[in-house]
């Protein structure tokens, strides 16, 4: 109940008039079909007398085309203003469930798997409009149809329209109940085995190239293939009890239609309704009982909206959950960064990525970390970011868990990654994004410390030159210049440099990082690399292995005292021995 209240009861709320205009339409539309038939058995039974002249049969013959234009109307509006208030709906649930899980991204992305979230914001959310168009507008219509057929049969014959109640009744209550409860645990269980199947397919695809590589392709594959057929053979299971009832279903309205036609036959013997009428309620029968029976398929989805409902609750849980662990810590210009005895290990994992880390980064300080892949360089960052909570000791900015600062460590955190997206709008568009407020004269600014201004001077649009889809209308020394363009506009006191300048030739790699270490200089900078272009430059180099400090120092330091760092500094260098 609380999840329809905060999911369904509030838009239901907000586009009440669109809601009742829909119900109203399609009662509208349903009514006007059954009319159509009615009128029809009429016209059909008076034609069959040959009356006298033809002009007895003008009105019905204009009834036959008003309905059956006011059915066509009718129904379109109905499609028109219940899609629309649905879209609409659906539109404000997506851009709800965005704008939760946005600020917590990271977060939520080491909480939840990639398949958990794109099946909340996908499958989820639209199986959502489901409620309205399959759910609750049928039942309305439905209902009100109900009623409606009872009440004029009783102006005919009363005891005859409470033997239709019990009869109808069937139809409209009994089958619907029955559904639900046979079909309950049945949808749940379908219902998360498709998320299930949903999360481990989009899982697989991010991660093809690692189950290429460790030789489990046919590992994955054959569980895949197992999973999917369980998940086949529950879809089966419900679709043959939608046949079956739906045969069920078609008996009973055949044994409704016939006592009708009895009734019908009855009431014209003894001169209640003239004989004309009997084809007339006996058809009119049809598209009423048609109306009826989308009730059935419509209460028995519930329960899978309740699990819907349920993932994106849990969703959501976890995101007030981290929010009321935050404190508002002011964010400032300067941030010492200090580690104490920090370890992290991941779930399912028997050994700590990070180990009893201890480290202190003073403001302005320029930090290389180096470390073959896995052993805890990217996990450090995560921590330093605040997208995952230490499993002991801790990780400090000013003094102060990065978790603490929420939305704002991104005032106090940058980053410039391998590969810096840029969006299909001009360059200086895509520089703003590092502060909407900056004006044309900060902006050149930057640009001229990362050594572009002259370039963009030469360009025909000059700022106003289109980067085109991902940045692909320059090079990837340039894209990078642009990306740390919108960082240095964005003046955060700490920057992490991802590889960076991976994929570039040596000469513009050189370029760029001197581009890059100069505009930085007065911030913190920590540099993930692999390459030792540059690092004669920093003032602080730390080697990470299994988790755990395996060098520190200056380079000079190192190149003095370990052997080791001078392999690595030859070998990046291709100088032998």
């Amino acid at each position: 109940m609380m999840l329809f209240q905060a999911y369904i009861a509030p838009y239901l709320k907000k586009y009440k008039k669109a809601m009742l205009a829909t119900i109203l339409l399609g009662v509208l539309a349903v009514l006007s079909g059954a009319m159509l038939t009615f009128v029809s058995g009429y016209l059909i039974s008076r034609a069959s007398e040959m009356p006298e002249t033809i002009l007895l049969l003008y009105i019905p013959i204009v009834l036959v085309r008003t309905f059956g234009l006011s059915r066509a109307v009718s129904h379109y509006l109905e499609r028109l203003a219940g899609h629309n208030a649905v879209l609409k709906i659906l539109s404000e649930m997506r851009v709800k469930l965005y704008g939760m899980l946005e600020p917590q991204a990271l977060l939520i992305r080491q909480r939840f798997q990639t398949g958990d979230l794109l099946g909340a914001l996908a499958d989820d959310i639209e199986h959502l409009q489901d409620v309205y168009i399959r759910t609750i507008f049928p039942t309305a219509v439905g209902l009100c149809l109900f009623i409606y057929a009872i009440t004029m049969l009783a102006l005919f014959d009363w005891l005859f329209a409470i033997w239709m109640v019990f009869c109808l009744s069937i139809i409209v209550f009994v089958y619907p109940m029955f559904s639900l409860y046979t079909l309950k645990k049945h949808q749940r269980e379908a219902k998360r085995k498709r998320g299930q199947l949903y999360r481990k397919l989009t899982d697989a695809v991010f991660g093809i190239s690692d189950w290429m590589i460790s030789g489990r392709k046919n590992h994955f594959t054959t569980g895949f293939m197992n999973d999917s057929r369980s998940s086949n053979k529950m879809e089966n299971k419900l679709a043959y009890w939608n046949l079956s009832r739906g045969f069920q279903l078609q008996i009973i309205s055949g044994v409704i239609l016939i006592m009708v036609g009895i009734w019908a036959g009855n009431a014209a013997q003894q001169g209640e309704i003239i004989p004309a009428y009997i084809a007339a309620f006996t058809l009119v029968t049809l598209p009423i009982l048609e109306g009826l029976i989308p009730l059935s398929y419509a209460i028995e989805r519930i329960p899978a909206y309740g699990e819907s409902l349920k993932r994106i609750e849990s969703i959501q849980q976890f995101v007030q959950d981290e929010e009321g662990s935050k404190g508002n810590v002011q964010t400032l210009k300067k941030a010492d960064i200090s580690i104490d005895t920090l370890s992290y290990r991941y779930e399912g994992e028997q050994a700590d990525a990070l180990h009893q880390l201890s480290l202190s980064i003073p403001y302005g300080q320029k930090l290389a970390l180096l470390g073959k892949s896995g052993a805890g360089k990217s996990t450090l960052i995560q921590l330093l970011q605040g997208a995952i909570r230490p499993t002991s000791g801790g990780i400090f900015l000013n003094d102060h868990s990065p978790i603490e600062y929420g939305d704002q460590i991104y005032d106090l955190v940058g980053v410039l990654n391998q590969k810096p997206y840029l969006f299909a709008t001009t360059v200086e568009n895509n520089i703003r994004l590092g502060n909407q407020q900056a004006t044309k004269a900060e902006i050149e600014a930057v640009m001229k410390q990362v050594k572009l201004a002259h370039y963009m001077d030469s360009l025909p649009n000059g700022l106003q030159t289109q980067t085109e889809e991902t940045g692909q209308r320059f090079s990837g020394g340039e894209r990078q210049r642009i990306a740390l363009a919108r960082i240095l506009l964005k003046d955060t006191p700490i920057v992490i440099l991802d590889e960076p300048t991976i994929g570039l030739d040596p000469v513009v790699e050189s370029e760029l990082i001197e581009t890059i270490l100069t505009s930085l200089q007065d911030k913190t900078v920590i540099w993930i690399t692999h390459h030792l272009i540059g690092i004669e430059q920093m003032e602080q180099i730390l080697f990470l292995d299994q988790g755990q400090i395996a060098m520190q120092g200056t380079h000079d330091q190192l190149m003095r005292t370990n052997q080791r760092y001078q392999q690595l500094y030859k070998l990046d260098r291709g100088v032998e021995d």
